[in-house]
């Protein structure tokens, strides 16, 4: 498959840029270039291939969910201006 330079002008008026000649020709060639590429993974015979999850057998380690930091709640409840049964009391901002 591959794409022309009428293509390419279209697209670019339906994306609303401007495009000299120069970029024209090198993005054809470049779309074009990924077209074929895409059309040689599709030809590949993959009936018998079992899909995988992740490319690699790596996995990730993972550290233990531990607390590091105590319950502050309260503190911070008593430093705020207004505080009522564990809320936060905020002027009203909307009429």
């Amino acid at each position: 498959m591959s794409i022309n330079h009428k293509e390419i002008m279209k697209l670019a008026e339906l994306a609303r840029i401007q495009l000299n000649d120069e970029t024209i020709k090198e993005t054809t060639k470049s779309i074009t270039d990924v077209l074929c590429l895409i059309d040689q993974l599709g030809a590949e015979k993959t009936n018998d291939i079992q899909p995988m999850a992740h490319p690699t057998d790596a996995f990730q380690c993972l550290r233990a969910d531990e607390v590091t930091e105590s319950d502050q709640r309260q503190t911070f409840q008593n430093l705020a201006p207004l505080a009522e049964n564990g809320l936060y009391l905020v002027p009203k901002v909307i009429d």
